[in-house]
């Protein structure tokens, strides 16, 4: 399956300078590419070697959207519910495959030999939930978020959790405070850790310090979104602002923060956004993964990768 019609659609200039009306987020003439739209809800996000980009379709497949060709091909199909994805800093693809029928509930590692295996499924002897997002820092540990969204599978684990996966495969619990964890990231010095929680008491963005060892500590909350939809999936850039996916209806798009937590910028979206990931020539193409489609647009942000190392 594929597709090479490409649509323009709508941006939104909420949050742009009130003089100009421009948004400074946004490259001079950049329009929002719709660039796939044939996908049951869209997710995940990762930048291959070779410059193209690879999402999630929650009804159970891996995409390949690649921007030589423009066209968009099944990479996997099925992918065992595959959410969030994101390459290690040996170019190996880390999944975070979830509950419900067909689903891995683990975290799986494709080598660079094709072949896919087990990181980790459990804490404890306890099988994880649903693994839902997944980052990794310099040293090639793995972080996960394992909530409940979807699937009658019997739970095993009361907590939804984030948890810390080392190379050696020891999987440890780490204290977020978030009581429903999604959307990681971690900043480009490797100091911060960021969770979104979509609690039913707190719906937050969340910064902790992460140490040289992987441990996390002084959470504070960035941004609180009250009652409305908070961040699903985030990343950052090479001067460690935040970008995620946020809001609902008119509020739908992508928000940008500084490091502190304050507003910065915002791109609107014209369906529900899941999550984001920069590529390009110069990594200043964000990806966008709403409803059930993968957008694009040219900003003037800097998307950070641990890997690939190289721009393409």
């Amino acid at each position: 399956m594929s597709s090479a019609a490409f649509v323009l659609v709508w941006v939104s200039l909420l949050g742009a300078d009130p003089e100009t009306g421009k948004n400074p987020m946004l490259a001079q003439g950049a329009k929002l590419e719709k660039l796939w739209s044939e996908g049951t809800f869209t997710e995940g996000g990762a930048l291959s070697g070779d410059g193209a980009i690879l999402f999630s379709d929650i009804g159970n497949r891996l995409m390949r959207f690649d921007p030589k060709e423009g066209k968009t091909h099944i990479f996997r199909d099925p992918s065992a519910r595959a959410n969030g994805v994101v390459f290690d800093p040996k170019g190996r693809l880390i999944v975070a495959e979830g509950a419900n029928t067909g689903g891995g509930r683990r975290v799986s590692i494709t080598e660079l030999d094709g072949t896919i295996r087990t990181l980790a499924d459990r804490y404890e002897g306890k099988r994880f939930n649903s693994p839902n997002d997944v980052a990794v820092d310099a040293q090639g540990r793995v972080y996960v978020s394992d909530p409940r969204y979807v699937g009658d599978e019997p739970r095993e684990l009361d907590d939804e959790a984030v948890y810390r996966i080392d190379p050696d495969g020891t999987v440890t619990k780490l204290n977020t405070t978030a009581t429903k964890p999604n959307g990681l990231a971690i900043s480009p010095d490797g100091k911060t850790f960021y969770v979104s929680d979509n609690g039913p008491k707190r719906r937050a963005l969340i910064a902790l310090n992460l140490d040289a060892a992987g441990n996390v500590s002084k959470p504070k909350v960035l941004k609180s979104f009250g009652e409305g939809r908070g961040i699903d999936g985030l990343t950052v850039t090479i001067d460690g602002k935040i970008v995620a996916t946020a809001g609902a209806g008119p509020l739908a798009g992508i928000y940008i923060y500084e490091p502190d937590g304050s507003s910065i910028g915002f791109i609107g979206v014209p369906e529900t956004p899941a999550n984001v990931e920069f590529g390009g020539p110069e990594r200043k193409t964000l990806y966008i993964m709403a409803g059930v489609s993968l957008y694009r647009v040219e900003t003037t942000l800097t998307g950070f990768h641990v890997w690939p190392p190289k721009a393409h």
